[in-house]
């Protein structure tokens, strides 16, 4: 998507996988994408969170309602928007995505399995004392980054303090020597592909709160984002501090939602500390980091990206929302004594779960209603399905397409389905003619920190004066030309061969000096 450039700050582990299993079943790229993977991905979580708990904590009451929250965890967004304006959506309106969105980000569902295969497998491989089962641990745990580079820096961070909490309490090093060629496997398979991925993180404390409460797509609080800005920009210390924490408060309940009832457990364990397990010690380092790394650091150019990590926070929150509430019900039934109590019990139970249910699956289902619309907001044409189809027939070379229009994709929302051209800026002409184009899919080059602004002025200039020269210059093999813009550029394309024309794209060859 930027023709003549090395790939770099892109985890490329989802892309291989698709590809090895398009070479390897002959299964078309897209099909794989959209309709094997993602659903097989979506079971194996399920499945593996279930099975991750019961393996830990050995109650199958505990393994379901952690699955419940890994499935449909949300927050408190939904509730805002029914008592604004009697509509259930604001699934991010607290920034965070939940659980229902996990596939619109297949590198992340991706990484969430592999992080539950690996907990399995390490919580198993501990008690067994496995080797076999830790050596897998490495190997999954080590190529996170290369999946997801967040779930990577996590899994390496809860680790090395798990490592070192055993060898202080234990004065064991199992841990950390599973943590040791974890760590090199990650900078080995990490640095090739990311050298300069550390110049596109910047520190800019709290912005997620000031957003938060000022952006008009998220909570919307302006009163109260003008008087945080307020008194950061006068530097009034007591109120600024009380402002912001109360925005943080407002940012982690919103989010957590019904997962907030993980705090009593949570409490009880950290009450006793001495006792906390590996695993204790690998989750609430995974949530706490995955809070706090967004407060402190945003991506230049993309500022939200960061957010990311709070996805894994609301993740293993909901993991321990399961256990926390299955361990409430489970001492609750042993600990009644008489018929009487278990029946008057029950119900209060009964009631406490029912609640919980009713206050969590409203988010998800607004969501459901957004990915789920009567007309589906975006389309391929058949005539750009048959000239991308025609153009991958072609011999290899770099296409020149249109730079994304945002005025006339504004203009279309209107009319759904948008053709996908008018609806972001993406790879499709890339994906489907399997070429490599002078630009495209702007939202990832922006998120990956590529120069790809100066390039579009380029491309602009050029198509409203075009020249033999740029094409030349830029070694362009084809110009793939949408029928909005076929009229400007038709007069200077006479002279060229025209390889393929219908009613929606003209496509031209251009023939090397």
């Amino acid at each position: 998507v930027f023709a003549g450039e090395a790939l770099k700050n892109y985890h490329i582990g989802y892309d291989l996988l698709v590809a090895i299993v398009h070479k390897l079943t002959n299964i078309p790229v897209v099909t794989l994408y959209f309709q094997v993977l993602a659903p097989l991905i979506a079971l194996f979580i399920g499945f593996l969170s279930y099975k991750f708990v019961y393996i830990w904590r050995g109650s199958k009451r505990e393994a379901f309602w952690a699955t419940f929250f890994v499935y449909f965890g949300t927050g408190w967004g939904w509730l805002i928007t029914l008592i604004r304006d009697g509509s259930i959506g604001g699934e991010s309106l607290f920034w965070s995505q939940q659980s229902i969105s996990t596939l619109i980000n297949p590198p992340y569902a991706l990484s969430i399995l592999l992080m539950l295969a690996g907990l399995n497998l390490l919580v198993s491989g501990i008690r067994s004392k496995s080797r076999t089962k830790l050596v897998f641990v490495v190997v999954l745990f080590g190529i996170l980054i290369q999946i997801k580079v967040y779930a990577g820096l996590l899994i390496l961070g809860g680790l090395l303090l798990a490592g070192l909490w055993q060898i202080v309490r234990d004065r064991e090093t199992l841990l950390f020597k599973i943590f040791i060629p974890t760590l090199i496997l990650s900078i080995v398979l990490f640095f090739p592909v990311n050298t300069n991925s550390v110049s596109i993180i910047e520190i800019k404390p709290f912005w997620f709160l000031e957003s938060m409460m000022g952006a008009n797509d998220r909570l919307a609080w302006h009163k109260f984002a003008e008087a945080m800005l307020s008194y950061k920009a006068q530097s009034v210390i007591s109120k600024g501090t009380v402002a912001y924490l109360v925005a943080f408060l407002i940012f982690v309940v919103g989010n957590l939602g019904t997962r907030i009832v993980k705090e009593p457990f949570v409490f009880k364990k950290l009450k006793n500390y001495k006792k906390l397990d590996f695993v204790d010690i690998i989750l609430f380092s995974i949530i706490l980091a995955g809070i706090i790394l967004p407060m402190i650091f945003i991506q230049k150019g993309t500022p939200w990206n960061t957010i990311q990590f709070m996805y894994y926070a609301l993740m293993f929150s909901g993991i321990l929302a399961g256990v926390g509430l299955g361990n409430y019900i489970d001492k609750k039934i042993k600990k009644d004594s008489s018929f009487k109590d278990t029946i008057a019990n029950h119900k209060k139970t009964g009631f406490l779960v029912l609640i919980i249910v009713v206050l969590t699956l409203p988010g998800t289902y607004g969501t459901m209603k957004h990915y789920l619309p009567s007309r589906p907001p975006a389309k391929l044409s058949n005539e750009e399905l048959e000239a991308l189809a025609f153009l991958e027939g072609q011999p290899l070379g770099v296409v020149l397409t249109q730079p994304f229009n945002k005025d006339a994709a504004i203009a279309a929302i209107s009319n759904p389905p948008r053709s996908l051209r008018l609806y972001e800026s993406t790879a499709y002409v890339s994906a489907f003619s399997k070429k490599p184009v002078f630009l495209e899919d702007e939202v990832n080059l922006n998120i990956t920190g590529y120069n790809w602004r100066e390039r579009r002025r380029q491309v602009e200039a050029f198509f409203a004066n075009p020249s033999g020269d740029f094409l030349s210059e830029n070694n362009i093999k084809y110009v793939y030309i949408t029928r909005e813009k076929g009229r400007l550029v038709d007069e200077f394309f006479a002279s060229l061969e025209k390889v393929y024309e219908n009613e929606e794209v003209i496509i031209v060859s251009v023939e090397k000096p």
